[in-house]
């Protein structure tokens, strides 16, 4: 990847990027409330359970699809990834949080000076109702467009999803910023590893019982930090 590609697709994963993500936990907070998630160790399981088989068999394999639609310049394809992604995510709250972030990933993404005509199109279909615009999906079209390759993606895209966490663990646990970095480090081969296996992959698949059942506890909480 040259550096011109690496820089067009970085400011979209970079914190400074306004997608909304800091307003959610994605069922963290209520697995904290719970009891579930006490500690960094109890945390770290959380997180790698979510991505070993959740995100890594779910987003990550439609985020390169979503790589595919470019390469092959074929809508459908994100199209018919970014619906399965809809059916599949059996919380509300993970579902809108993901279209909220998505959007504003393909807006900015259609704004660019070397706008990519696909997705000029993929915005025009979530605009008009026709495609949910999820995360995965507007974020591997986004750096598929800036010349990223399909693992690169991936890993970013999954190592976004770790560094969320992490933000949402610091206001919810006893763990600081100098943890969280070590918990990050100690997750990258992880992630590496994941992204790689779902590189190849034809099918979306998921179980992430835990995560998506306090994903769905969370708007009974008496008192939130997040949205989700």
């Amino acid at each position: 990847m040259d550096t011109r590609a690496f820089l067009k697709g970085f400011r979209f994963v970079d914190s400074f990027f306004p997608s909304g993500s800091y307003a959610y936990s994605s069922g963290l907070e209520a697995a904290v409330q719970g009891g579930a998630v006490k500690n960094s160790e109890e945390f770290s399981h959380f997180v790698l359970e979510v991505l070993t088989t959740g995100l890594g068999k779910r987003e990550a394999v439609a985020a390169g699809f979503a790589h595919d639609a470019i390469v092959f310049g074929a809508l459908e394809i994100a199209v018919k990834t970014d619906w399965e992604l809809e059916a599949m995510k059996l919380g509300r709250e993970l579902r809108m949080a993901s279209r909220q972030m998505g959007r504003q990933v393909v807006r900015s993404a259609a704004e660019q000076s070397d706008r990519h005509p696909l997705i000029q199109d993929y915005l025009v279909a979530v605009e008009a109702g026709q495609s949910p615009g999820h995360m995965a999906v507007a974020m591997g079209l986004t750096l598929a467009a800036a010349g990223w390759s399909k693992a690169d993606l991936i890993a970013v895209f999954l190592y976004q999803a770790a560094t969320g966490y992490v933000a949402a663990a610091m206001k919810l646990l006893p763990i600081g910023q100098r943890e969280g970095q070590q918990l990050l480090d100690g997750w990258l081969d992880i992630i590496e590893r994941i992204g790689q296996d779902a590189a190849p992959q034809r099918a979306l698949s998921s179980w992430s019982p835990v995560q998506d059942i306090y994903a769905m506890r969370h708007r009974q909480l008496e008192s939130r930090l997040f949205r989700s």
